[in-house]
């Protein structure tokens, strides 16, 4: 190894691990489902996105078997050359279908669309309103664009109308985007969609919402923007496939024409193999099961509600949370890596959430409750929380 990276490794990933900002990685032995087991211990897992339960479901399995018989265990190619099977075409059409739109692109992570949608739009030439908390993979893909990128204050919206008047009477942009989450990962909140979009008409904003949180689990599982009854008024749908659908993948649902421009110009759909047949099958009987029925969408919210009010009851900080992702705040990263320590000690999978994920200083162990936890498992890791948080004097 070059002298100058093994000193800049070493020097950096001690200063991380003093201020209790390096993250451990544990491995799961088995599958991610409401119960894990880490080192042969079991644990009652708080920390997954696999929020309804479809990871693990016996119908998804059923089908990526099925599709593996049939197709093999990849894809083989690029979309545009001859990666696109006839079950890619199908879970698009599904997909627009699911959220409403004209038509949806379908890529290899919800990472992926971000790094995608944006730099395929957006330009030197323009300009992107971004709330300050949006996901890392929104900040990376308008950063990708060259386009100049103005935060504002996060779901401010006389903040975000300020800076859209400013940009619009500038008179320097060709292109002005507004982006943001549908529902804010880590602390629970939804996006001010219709604030937004009142906005964005008056001064001529495209407008793009990340919703990689929020299908599945908002919008009697359709979504924020459905939620919010505005299918017709957000330019770009984003959303991933491995969260509350339980697979992997991404997508963007729009109008037509913005589809048809994102397959001959967005880089990760043209240069990228395509997800594999088995994870695509798996994904369409998914979404065919979410357009079914509301079972799981129910299951997943009474059982937010039920262990954010324990928590609260208990003099826990949950935050603005209005999703079932319910944070409890401790503030200190140390401390904070402490508490999520004595959690998983004590048989309760709580992961440590701190800078750079959230801002300093708001380091949190982030809670979610799926559709697959009983009353019996909440309870448990209830009666935990309240042990560890005398113990270290967070209540």
């Amino acid at each position: 190894m070059a002298k100058a990276l093994d000193s800049f490794l070493e020097e950096n990933l001690q200063q991380l691990k003093s201020q209790g900002l390096y993250n451990e990685i544990d491995v799961i032995e088995g599958a991610n489902g409401p119960v894990i087991e880490i080192d042969g211990r079991r644990l009652i897992n708080l920390s997954s996105n696999n929020y309804l339960g479809l990871a693990t479901n016996g119908q998804l399995k059923e089908a990526a078997k099925c599709a593996i018989d049939r197709y093999g265990v990849g894809a083989g190619a690029v979309r545009t050359i001859n990666g696109t099977l006839d079950l890619h075409q199908k879970l698009e059409e599904k997909i627009a279908e699911f959220k409403g739109t004209e038509a949806a692109i379908s890529y290899q992570s919800g990472f992926n669309c971000n790094m995608a949608a944006i730099s395929a739009v957006m330009d030197k030439d323009d300009c992107i309103l971004s709330d300050q908390l949006n996901h890392a993979s929104i900040i990376d893909g308008c950063r990708l664009s060259k386009a100049k990128i103005v935060a504002y204050a996060h779901s401010d919206m006389d903040d975000l109308r300020r800076k859209a008047k400013e940009t619009a009477e500038s008179g320097r942009y060709r292109k002005i985007m507004v982006i943001t989450d549908g529902v804010f990962s880590m602390d629970g909140d939804l996006a001010k969609l219709p604030e937004i979009v009142e906005i964005a008409r008056e001064f001529d904003l495209i407008t793009y919402v990340d919703d990689a949180h929020g299908s599945g689990v908002t919008g009697n599982g359709r979504g924020t923007v459905k939620h919010f009854g505005l299918e017709k008024d957000i330019d770009f749908q984003i959303g991933t496939l491995s969260k509350a659908i339980g697979v992997v993948g991404g997508y963007v649902a729009g109008k037509k024409k913005l589809i048809d421009w994102l397959k001959v110009r967005s880089r990760p759909f043209l240069f990228s193999t395509a997800v594999p047949p088995g994870d695509v099958a798996a994904t369409i009987a998914a979404i065919d099961l979410l357009m079914r029925s509301e079972e799981l969408t129910r299951r997943l919210w009474e059982n937010g509600n039920y262990f954010k009010e324990g928590l609260k009851k208990l003099g826990f900080v949950t935050g603005n949370s209005e999703t079932p992702i319910t944070p409890c705040i401790i503030g200190d990263e140390k401390l904070t890596q402490q508490f999520s320590k004595r959690l998983i000690e004590e048989g309760v999978y709580a992961k440590a959430i701190v800078y750079p994920t959230v801002p300093k200083g708001t380091g949190r162990v982030r809670n979610m409750p799926t559709a697959g936890h009983t009353k019996e498992m909440l309870d448990e890791a209830l009666a935990v929380y309240e042990k560890v948080g005398r113990e270290l004097g967070v209540i």
